[in-house]
């Protein structure tokens, strides 16, 4: 059985969030989600409306939360994911978030982006020279932070599996499943 570690907060997207924790339960691994606090975090739910520009924003459910990030062994755990919706803007200047993510893209360990989680690693540098997926308007910021960006859903470098958005997820899930399974867990 992994650990994963799925690193969140308020304003994470629900699907990006419910899903994989779902996806990783089922296949009998554990998700403990980590955030900057062990309160539950309020999710929102990302939409496309027609007569928008942007997605739009709307309260979602509250997520449970095991672990706060000052609390956090990286070593503990075999696998990282992190969520998009706007979450990614603040969780990657909390103090911890930094020493967390490195460790599990020095030692190769699959990590999972999706949307824009993928604003987490890239703040940190760690993006450069890899392929990645991510919102598509985010297009320039990842390439801006040295990735090659992929419009696509399942986007897979090395053990680091990306994705655009929940709409995504079916692909992105399977993909990220099987790099974990490679790395080790059973998928």
């Amino acid at each position: 059985m992994a650990r994963v570690l799925v690193l969140a907060g308020d304003a994470a997207e629900e699907l990006d969030c419910m899903y994989p924790v779902f996806r990783i339960r089922e296949a009998g691994h554990a998700a403990i989600v980590a955030a900057p606090t062990t309160r539950p975090i309020k999710l929102v739910v990302h939409d496309f409306e027609p007569g928008w520009d942007a997605y739009t924003e709307k309260p979602g459910h509250q997520l449970a939360v095991d672990i706060a990030f000052a609390d956090v062994r990286p070593e503990d755990y075999h696998a990282l994911v992190i969520p998009g919706g706007r979450a990614p803007e603040y969780i990657r200047t909390d103090p911890a978030v930094p020493s967390i993510v490195r460790h599990f893209f020095d030692l190769d360990l699959p990590v999972g982006t999706i949307c824009h989680g993928a604003q987490v690693p890239a703040a940190l540098g760690l993006l450069r020279g890899r392929r990645t997926a991510g919102f598509p308007p985010l297009r320039a910021d990842l390439e801006f932070a040295g990735a090659t960006f992929v419009d696509a859903p399942d986007v897979v470098d090395g053990a680091m599996v990306s994705c655009r958005g929940w709409p995504d997820l079916p692909e992105w899930s399977r993909a990220f499943m099987r790099v974990l399974a490679e790395a080790g867990g059973r998928g």
